[in-house]
């Protein structure tokens, strides 16, 4: 099982303790999105949001506004930040960490008094250049395994199997190693801001506009998936969502969800996970009680928007009886079938779950029945009813 830590090659860090020795400063290093990569030893000399991005690996998302706006992310040059007691800032030097002529992270030193002499600066500069050579091809990799994800997940069994071969050759994920795929979404507009730098080496992704698919190995090589359940993959899940409503000051944690599909026993078998996870992250989207995060093996009635095309499926089961119901626009209607139906037709705990009186409810029942034409002493025809408020929901655009 992957740890969860931050992906780093050795060399940046080496590039921060070199820094660190030359100045006597304590430096840090972090990705273009302020996830920290690397940092040197501390004393007690610094400020509060030094503090905050060592201990939780990533500034806030106020932090990250407040040191854009003195054009850090397009500078050539080192930027001067002055010191803001209000932001919890010391004064520091920030060294664009850039490679052809685009920023991968930044370099940065806590120099409050100005200490550090502009002779310096070219050596500075040059280490922060290497750093960001490593940072632009620590993307690319990424970049590299997102396609072989996709690959992965092809509906072509030997695109997929020699896709999963090379993972296994690039020494990520062992054949034979069970694994389930995370679909992480956002219902806002705009590019999906999973924070990278802090999934395990071993976890794969491939992110578009507005959803991330994550492949996450769930145990040991040639252990068994019913044993090794989606923990791992449900870890890596709230940990992502959590990092990013945090990071990012347009993500709010109502519009992040994410859906897991049920392990496979091989990385050439992923699709099928990718399938149930995209359908747990459509059914969390839609039914509040199962987000943020929505695993298949939990969705229990809801693995029947599997089974075929939407039109399909509501037509199965969107009788007209349903449709009638939901037509007639009676909120308070709609509310009380779906909990009376929900307590197996239990008349108190109806009335308790909706906060109104028993009377209430009786005579709610006998309008839905009405507006329906059903029965709702009969056991088949509650089931109608039921299975169509249920599935209604993602189904239709009501």
């Amino acid at each position: 099982m992957a740890h969860w830590r931050t992906a780093m090659r050795p060399e940046l860090q080496d590039i921060v303790d070199e820094v660190s020795r030359v100045l006597r400063k304590p430096a840090t290093l972090e990705d273009r999105r302020f996830n920290l990569v690397a940092f040197g030893s501390h004393d007690d000399g610094i400020d509060e949001v030094r503090q905050h991005t060592i201990l939780r690996r990533q500034s806030t998302a106020e932090v990250r506004s407040w040191f854009e706006q003195f054009g850090i992310a397009d500078s050539d040059v080192p930027v001067r930040i002055p010191s803001s007691p209000e932001h919890g800032v010391l004064g520091r030097l920030c060294l664009p960490a850039r490679w052809h002529g685009v920023t991968y992270g930044y370099l940065w030193l806590l120099d409050p008094d100005e200490e550090i002499d502009d002779d310096a600066l070219p050596e500075l500069l040059d280490l922060a250049g290497r750093a960001g050579a490593m940072l632009a091809q620590q993307a690319r990799v990424r970049d590299d395994l997102g396609y072989k994800l996709r690959d992965l997940l092809s509906a072509d069994p030997e695109i997929a199997d020699r896709a999963a071969g090379e993972i296994d050759d690039d020494g990520l994920i062992t054949r034979g190693t069970p694994v389930a795929v995370v679909e992480l979404r956002v219902a806002a507009a705009g590019p999906f801001p999973v924070n990278l730098s802090q999934l395990p080496r071993s976890v794969l992704v491939s992110t578009a506009d507005d959803h991330a698919t994550l492949l996450v190995p769930v145990g040991s090589p040639g252990s068994s998936p019913q044993d090794t359940g989606t923990t791992p993959a449900r870890d890596v899940a709230e940990r992502l969502l959590v990092s990013t409503v945090e990071s990012h000051a347009t993500a709010r944690s109502a519009e992040l969800v994410a859906g897991i599909g049920a392990p496979r026993p091989d990385l050439a078998h992923a699709r099928g996970s990718w399938q149930e996870a995209r359908l747990a992250a459509r059914v969390a989207q839609a039914v509040p009680a199962l987000r943020p995060v929505a695993g298949w093996p939990e969705l229990g009635v809801y693995r029947l928007l599997g089974c075929g095309s939407d039109s399909t499926l509501a037509g199965a089961v969107l009788d007209h009886a349903v449709l009638r119901l939901l037509d007639h626009g009676d909120g308070d209607l709609i509310a009380t079938a779906r909990a009376y139906l929900d307590h197996a037709g239990n008349v108190q705990q109806t009335a308790a779950a909706l906060n109104v009186h028993r009377q209430t409810v009786y005579y709610r029942l006998e309008r839905i029945e009405q507006v329906t034409g059903l029965d709702l002493a009969r056991g088949d025809q509650q089931l109608l009813l039921h299975l169509g408020l249920t599935l209604a929901p993602l189904l239709t655009s009501r």
